[in-house]
């Protein structure tokens, strides 16, 4: 983690320093910057993942420091006063620390950073994910070549795809089945999982095809899909799949 304080009483720095690295040896302090104008300067060139900030430095009010430059990691202030508090925390603020600092306000503080950070990752890759999908990760139709003509299948369309000894299937909702070229295994991966799941080895179901549903031997569910499916196949849930089944279907 590196570390930036500003601070423009020197032993303060020193101490605040002696501190952090009693709660987290892997801190990394990369300045100890003392006035607004040196502040400015320095964070034009570099960045760090925590700023530490005195509000009240040598030259002024350390908040003159976010109307100069944009200012993008997360600050813990600190001060001998309050009365800064409301417009501390409109700052990228996570803290408001008084002076002196114990040990143990400054510890809750460096962990709510980590939480903070964490949880921004976290949503960092779930949007991550979100957004492949809507570039066009999954397909949104396909094109079947049937004889000498093709055929164009929007995946609106599609009620499930199948496995049978002949091959795979993909059936519409009006109740047409046609064959493809790809494995099941491939075809998972080809379509959104929010609206395609893999009950067992021999079906893809989208969730507009599920009509009713019972509960099966040995924790398994047994479905009724629309259009029904081919005589030789079950739409049973398998065991091993049950539990995700019910997640994606409570999503």
């Amino acid at each position: 983690m590196r570390v930036l304080i500003i601070e423009d009483e020197v032993l303060a720095a020193e101490r605040l320093e002696e501190m952090l690295y009693e709660i987290d040896p892997s801190v990394k302090v990369v300045a100890k910057l003392g006035s607004i104008s040196e502040s400015v300067e320095w964070l034009k060139a570099n960045n760090a993942d925590l700023i530490f900030l005195d509000i009240q430095l040598s030259d002024g009010l350390s908040f003159t420091i976010f109307d100069e430059i944009k200012v993008s990691s997360p600050v813990i202030f600190t001060t001998t006063y309050d009365q800064y508090a409301i417009k501390a925390f409109d700052l990228n603020s996570i803290a408001y620390l008084l002076k002196p600092i114990s040990q143990k306000k400054l510890e809750e503080s460096i962990q709510k950073f980590k939480s903070l950070k964490t949880a921004f990752a976290i949503d960092i890759a779930a949007l991550s994910e979100m957004l492949n999908r809507k570039e066009g990760r999954y397909k949104e139709r396909i094109l079947l070549q049937i004889g000498q003509n093709y055929k164009k299948i929007e995946v609106s369309d599609i009620a499930y795809f199948y496995a049978v000894d002949s091959g795979i299937y993909v059936r519409t909702f009006s109740g047409a089945s046609y064959p493809i070229d790809f494995p099941l295994e491939k075809v998972e991966t080809m379509f959104d999982p929010e609206m395609f799941f893999r009950i067992n080895r021999k079906l893809l179901i989208s969730h507009k095809a599920i009509g009713h549903m019972v509960a099966y031997s040995r924790g398994r569910i047994k479905i009724s899909l629309n259009p029904m499916i081919e005589d030789e196949l079950d739409a049973i849930v398998s065991i091993n799949r049950s539990a995700e089944f019910k997640k994606w279907m409570d999503s």
